[in-house]
């Protein structure tokens, strides 16, 4: 039997939309833990058709994460494969939006990000089983459920896993052009919270501390941290305080989005955000949170491992780039692992987390090709 090609993918292209969109209409909030533990129970069946040894890694306040296997997982001879079943739309989008062909593309929220990535590693597997083209390696295909909220839940089962890889692909999309990433910035989080003293507005304002006023200061100082030169920016992004117009408010709370280049610019800004304190007497300030997510290098490491599967995708006849973004994946724990990893190697589309969001029909079965190329030649 002849090595799998492009063209062989290609006729599982009605496969691969009809299962990205059975996956898509079982919709998958983050923050919903039984509505991702639908599509998990999916996935899991899924599986196990292809002769995994599924494992359900249960959690309590986020979905399960689910796990299929093959082979005796050796340290340092396995590939592991990293999907993430949440999206960031809430139950009842797809009322307003649906999942549908719409010429080249295949409309619906979760489409890309990453509903099709889910389908493209069930369909690679069975080509690859099908086919007779499974690797000798152990592989291990973890599909986490908090991705889009952190990987709070999911972050140290995907290090221990990683940790005894030889390989770890992350089948976030790629790049607008279909090209992987080999660099990402590390994202940060934090909470700043002021609390006042709330008095009336009208018989004894003098006497209040407004929370809103002191905040205000403290976001227009965070906003100054960012620096396009080193690649920081520092956003504050939602705001909330007060309760009634005629009250002075006595809490207010800031959520300040950070990216960085660098661990140490990462550790920098922290230092600057928490050390923020009060402007005026009567305020209290309280900062919680830091680096969530650490840097994704375009190092040593992941120059040679890129340049390994720009050889393989050449084989298939296919031209891949590199690149880099702003976002973090799961992929951002790895790296720091100083373990070789592929990230991007997802559906090409646009418009993720929005009502624009799809997938280039004619771009799954290729990225399929790749994926499967890659498992069964590393």
């Amino acid at each position: 039997m002849g090595r799998l090609s492009v063209p062989d993918f290609a006729n599982r292209t009605g496969d691969l939309v009809a299962l990205t969109r059975r996956l898509v209409e079982i919709e998958s909030p983050s923050t919903h833990k039984a509505a991702v533990d639908r599509v998990g129970a999916a996935v899991a069946d899924e599986l196990r058709k292809l002769g995994a040894l599924v494992t359900v890694d249960e959690q309590m306040t986020v979905g399960n994460h689910i796990l299929g296997s093959w082979g005796d997982w050796r340290k340092g001879e396995g590939i592991l494969v990293l999907c993430h079943m949440d999206t960031v739309y809430d139950l009842g989008t797809l009322a307003r939006q649906s999942c549908y062909e719409k010429g080249d593309k295949l409309m619906g929220p979760g489409t890309l990000d990453m509903k099709a990535s889910l389908a493209m590693s069930l369909v690679a597997f069975d080509m690859l089983r099908t086919h007779r083209q499974w690797p000798p390696r152990p592989i291990t295909a973890l599909y986490t459920s908090d991705e889009e909220i952190g990987s709070e839940a999911a972050r140290p089962l995907i290090e221990r896993l990683a940790r005894d890889a030889a390989l770890v692909l992350c089948l976030e999309p790629c790049l607008a052009d279909g090209s992987l990433k080999t660099w990402r910035k590390g994202v940060g989080n934090f909470e700043v919270t002021v609390r006042g003293k709330a008095t009336h507005a009208g018989a004894d304002h003098e006497n209040g501390r407004n929370a809103i006023e002191e905040l205000a200061h403290h976001v227009l100082a965070i906003q100054a941290l960012t620096d396009y030169e080193k690649g920081t920016t520092v956003n504050v992004g939602v705001i909330s305080g007060g309760s009634r117009p005629n009250v002075v408010p006595d809490e207010a709370r800031a959520h300040v989005d950070m990216r960085v280049m660098t661990t140490e610019e990462g550790e920098r800004i922290t230092t600057q955000v928490k050390g923020l304190h009060p402007r005026r007497e009567g305020f209290t300030l309280d900062v919680r949170g830091g680096l969530n997510r650490p840097p994704m290098l375009r190092d040593e490491t992941m120059i040679a491992t890129f340049k390994k599967a720009q050889q393989i995708a050449a084989n298939l006849g296919l031209k891949l780039g590199e690149g880099g973004t702003g976002g973090g994946s799961d992929a951002n724990f790895v790296a720091p692992l100083g373990l070789p990893v592929l990230d991007g190697l997802g559906a090409l589309g646009y418009g993720a987390h929005s009502e624009r969001e799809h997938v280039i029909i004619a771009s799954l079965p290729e990225r399929t090709a790749l994926l499967a190329a890659i498992l069964s030649d590393w």
